[in-house]
């Protein structure tokens, strides 16, 4: 038996978090403020027309970024609410609704690698608790050669930034680069935040 996701158990205490979340977006969206930082840095690390694959896309800003600049771009996201809302927002991107740890995209006949994987908006502080390295070797194995995972998260969200560098090696994936920010800034000892690129 599948255990639900951490967001599957918010949902559980509160069935519209989902609605809120996407009426968020929408509103920042609205208002003007910048919501492309992580697909900014995606689109500098690939070549023109470039494979992506967005895992845990929400109502996806990040995926309808990155296809705006000409990406071929697939989202996944445990959370129905959230993909309906990425399908009327931006329609022609294929989302799909699918747990991360058991993400089996050949299903979907989608076979050819990806040459990115965005992970943003801590959604690894949000996956079943003991799936971690299960879902970044399930990323490892959608990545085209030379592809690249791009993973970003907040402290104090109960997954601990040395614990994921230790499940990132215990999934056989390697350290590229550690950053602060997604505009790249350094990572240090006290950061409050960690942008992980990775490679196989």
């Amino acid at each position: 038996m599948r255990t639900p996701t951490l967001w599957e158990q918010t949902l559980q205490r509160n069935p519209n978090h989902s609605l809120w979340y996407v009426e968020r977006m929408r509103a920042l969206a609205a208002e003007g403020n910048d919501l492309a930082g992580e697909a900014r840095l995606i689109d500098a690390m690939v070549p023109r027309g470039a494979r992506v694959l967005d895992a845990g896309c929400g109502p996806g800003r990040v995926g309808a970024a990155l296809a705006a600049l000409g990406h071929t771009v697939v989202g996944i996201d445990v959370d129905p609410v959230l993909i309906n809302a990425a399908i009327e927002d931006h329609p022609g991107i294929q989302w799909l609704v699918g747990d991360l740890a058991e993400m089996d995209l050949a299903a979907e006949r989608i076979t050819e690698g990806f040459d990115a994987i965005v992970c943003a908006g801590n959604v690894m502080t949000f996956l079943a608790p003991g799936t971690h390295v299960t879902v970044l070797e399930t990323m490892r194995r959608h990545l085209a050669p030379a592809g690249r995972i791009a993973v970003g998260f907040g402290a104090g969200r109960g997954y601990a930034f040395e614990t994921f560098l230790s499940d990132v090696a215990e999934a056989g994936l390697s350290v590229d680069s550690l950053f602060s920010t997604w505009d790249l800034r350094p990572f240090r000892d006290d950061s409050d935040f960690l942008v992980a690129i990775l490679g196989s």
